[in-house]
């Protein structure tokens, strides 16, 4: 009866160390997992930030290959001249008179092709004085053209830019109706574009004007989308007396 009981007793130690050790080695190795959690998670978040950070391309000249620049790298704008903002601010004004015109078609005619043709030019030209006040405002310009203090000078009388209708030319517009209307305003969209067409030939004829891409883009599309216009102008006014 002893034997039997001397061995059960080393029996139930034999489990009890058993069991400890299997606990000390669930406990060791949930403590392991625990510590490790930061570890992964530290590791995770420099993970997303090394994939969330930019990486800068240089293209290389001709026959040369590409760098990767530092993440610190900062682009910068390209060199400006004074015509060239000049020429921006020059714009938004013009601009703004061919959306003044515009807007007196749907009470001064019932020329529809002629209200499509007004629709196309105020939309167009809005969103373009909406792009050069953009290009003005992002290089810390002044959206309007600053108006010359010289002696003599009539300041009453607003600054025109080539083409631009004159006071006297704006009142008889907005005086006319019908087909005296259409008359007056597509005689007087072409000379407006006309005008337009003579400021980008000033700029691109201004030594070292007109080298950023964007203005450069910008004022190729005015020149190309004014000469396209202002040949619809003249063929509706050949089509038929207005």
């Amino acid at each position: 009866m002893k034997s039997f009981c001397f061995k059960d007793h080393r029996k139930l130690q034999s489990v009890i160390r058993g069991g400890a050790w299997r606990s000390g080695l669930v406990a060791a190795s949930t403590l392991a997992s625990l510590l490790s959690l930061p570890v992964c998670a530290q590791q995770a978040e420099q993970q997303q930030a090394v994939q969330a950070t930019p990486v800068v391309v240089q293209p290389g000249a001709p026959g040369q290959p590409t760098r990767t620049l530092p993440p610190s790298t900062r682009a910068t704008l390209p060199p400006r001249s004074s015509a060239d903002v000049q020429f921006m601010q020059g714009m938004i004004m013009h601009h703004a008179q061919a959306v003044e015109m515009t807007a007196l078609i749907l009470s001064h005619t019932e020329n529809k092709d002629l209200r499509l043709l007004g629709a196309r030019i105020s939309h167009s030209q809005s969103e373009e004085i909406k792009f050069m006040k953009r290009w003005l405002e992002t290089r810390g310009e002044l959206t309007l053209l600053p108006m010359p203090e010289m002696p003599g000078m009539d300041m009453s009388q607003p600054m025109l830019m080539p083409g631009m209708l004159t006071p006297k030319q704006m009142e008889a517009l907005k005086k006319a109706k019908g087909a005296e209307f259409d008359q007056l305003f597509l005689t007087g969209m072409i000379q407006h574009h006309n005008g337009a067409l003579i400021m980008v030939k000033d700029l691109f004829d201004t030594a070292g004007s007109g080298q950023d891409a964007e203005l450069f883009n910008f004022a190729t599309d005015v020149d190309s989308g004014q000469r396209a216009e202002i040949r619809i102008m003249q063929a509706m006014l050949q089509e038929k007396p207005l």
